[in-house]
């Protein structure tokens, strides 16, 4: 695995900067300061929520980016549509090369957020073999190592304490906290604690303010 450069956008917008690309996932409702990017190989989206997938904002983004390529689930297909989008649909188990990165689409299940609320597809990312791992709404733990994860901090389908144990699971040297609009600053600041005070051994907890850039 190589290190990569990690830009937080707020919620669950992450820009990854491989060496060899440039790869924004998750441009949401939720987020800000990622239609400023220019120079991007692939926009990822992992499922078709808005505060994963704002269809105008990302349609201004792709004109300004016209040689990324957009990569979606189907039924983030269906939704990007809306927005005069088209691009690229994937499934678990695709392994795709994005500006010279590996990406690995695993998972495909949205976490529950109530017998009755119907969920969407939802994939996850694996960078590069693992150097960084992003779930969307899930907590799927990877058959592989990361090295760098995407942590959700707070969501209608989230227990802090289930995120204490994906983060155990997956077990990475770094996890960025991601995910968190849902929560008030108290909140997003008790549970940054949890997840420091509760990690796995040698973990380190990477809290980025947004558009906070840093390596890992």
């Amino acid at each position: 695995m190589t290190g990569v450069k990690v830009t937080h956008f707020g919620h669950s917008c992450v820009l990854l900067e491989t060496g060899s690309a440039a790869l924004l996932i998750d441009p949401g409702a939720f987020s800000s300061g990622f239609e400023d990017l220019r120079d991007l190989d692939a926009v990822l989206v992992t499922h078709m929520h808005a505060d994963h997938l704002d269809g105008p904002r990302l349609a201004e983004l792709m004109a300004a980016n016209p040689h990324a390529e957009l990569v979606l689930d189907a039924a983030s297909a269906t939704e990007a549509a809306k927005s005069g989008l088209t691009g690229r649909t994937v499934r678990p188990g695709d392994g795709l090369e994005l500006g010279g990165a590996r990406v690995d689409v695993v998972g495909g299940a949205h976490a529950e957020i109530h017998p009755e609320v119907e969920v969407p597809p939802n994939l996850g990312y694996l960078v590069d073999g693992g150097a960084f791992y992003h779930p969307g709404d899930s907590f799927f733990v990877p058959d592989r190592p990361v090295d760098v994860l995407g942590l959700p901090t707070g969501a209608p389908w989230l227990k802090l304490g289930d995120a204490v144990e994906f983060f155990r699971a997956v077990a990475p040297r770094v996890a960025v906290p991601i995910h968190e609009q849902t929560l008030s600053r108290a909140g997003i600041d008790m549970s940054h604690h949890r997840f420091a005070g509760l990690a796995p051994e040698g973990a380190e907890v990477k809290v980025l303010a947004p558009r906070e850039t840093t390596a890992v």
